[in-house]
């Protein structure tokens, strides 16, 4: 007899629904959401209003909206995970 397997959908991790801040939400919207599509609209975000730095692609030269969350006006792509991070719950 084989076993079934059944698709079950990560609950986890990037995956755990989390509210974002007041900050945060103004960017990616209020619900809870999963990290990862948190990262994502943030990406969205950023490349809608060309805030990444002409020069080097890796930073990211934040707007006023962005300072809110980052807490200064440039961070590499590297840091952004752990400024989001400090306003999830």
């Amino acid at each position: 007899m084989a076993k079934e397997t059944t698709a079950k959908a990560p609950t986890g991790g990037i995956h755990k629904p989390v509210t974002p801040s007041a900050d945060l939400g103004a960017i990616v919207g209020t619900g809870p959401m999963p990290r990862s599509e948190i990262v994502s609209k943030m990406w969205e975000y950023i490349k809608k209003n060309n805030l990444q730095d002409s020069k080097d692609k890796r930073q990211i030269n934040a707007d006023a909206q962005l300072e809110k969350v980052f807490g200064k006006k440039s961070v590499s792509m590297f840091e952004m995970n752990k400024h989001i991070s400090a306003h999830v719950k």
